[in-house]
């Protein structure tokens, strides 16, 4: 199978625009189009096209997203033009990046976290995976349940703010809870209680993500959890007035 072509498009709110051969297909997340040419057909579906499944397989593939959040249908967009290329256009739900995922080079496969996924080639496989450890499930709070994508052509993926892409060669690294979006294979995710007092009372929080092992890791300066929590503080006065002003006037009917 031929290798995408793709052109990101943007910065604080990107896009990423792939070109597409005759009866080319790509897979992407429900709600994440932006825009594509004429020529281009579009159908939801319950699977990833990964593999022939059963209706049942279908229904139990399509539950299993749900779990994460993330939609039950998946959308297939097709160039059923047999003559020239088109263009179709994929976005990022929230200011940040959009990361391309070379997955034969980078072992086959990455785990990210739910809601990560934006749009790949298809035959890639996009699964659940649940964290080795139970301690990051009882603690780990969005990073229980991630996401697996297996492939050998590309993905693409998102992350809020600023993408930090590091290295690990049998290094340890700690994250705050939630800046994590992905990792590859060979990296051990763990959740470690903070055991200092003081950080714990000066809001770095009660939990670290813990990544340890040899592999790529994806880091992202604005988790989504984040920018809402700034965007609702920052709303709060205003609904407080609003609340204020609504009481006063019922008060003198």
């Amino acid at each position: 199978m031929k290798q995408l072509n793709y052109k990101l498009i943007g910065e604080s709110m990107p896009c990423v625009e792939i070109e597409l051969d005759c009866q080319q297909t790509v897979i992407a997340e429900a709600g994440a189009m932006t825009y594509f040419e004429d020529g281009i057909g579009f159908e939801v579906q319950l699977t990833d096209g990964s593999e022939e499944q059963s209706t049942m397989g279908k229904l139990f593939s399509a539950a299993k997203r749900m779990i994460i959040d993330e939609s039950l249908f998946i959308t297939h967009f097709t160039n059923n033009s047999n003559f020239s290329k088109k263009h179709v256009s994929f976005s990022a739900p929230f200011p940040g990046q959009i990361i391309p995922l070379d997955l034969k080079a980078l072992g086959g496969t990455v785990y990210c976290q739910k809601n990560a996924f934006l749009c790949a080639t298809l035959g890639t496989s996009l699964s659940m995976a649940f964290s080795r450890r139970l301690g990051a499930g009882f603690f780990g709070g969005e990073g229980f349940i991630l996401q697996k994508i297996q492939g050998q052509q590309l993905a693409f993926i998102h992350g809020g703010g600023t993408i930090i892409e590091r290295d690990l060669q049998s290094e340890v690294l700690y994250l705050e809870t939630g800046s994590l979006v992905a990792f590859t294979l060979g990296i051990d995710y763990d959740i470690e209680a903070t055991t200092s007092i003081k950080s714990i009372m000066f809001g770095e929080g009660l939990y670290l993500t813990k990544l340890s092992g040899t592999g790529r890791v994806w880091i992202q300066t604005m988790p989504f959890t984040r920018l809402s929590g700034v965007m609702f503080n920052a709303m709060l006065p205003k609904v407080d007035k609003e609340i204020r002003k609504a009481t006063k006037k019922k008060g003198r009917k």
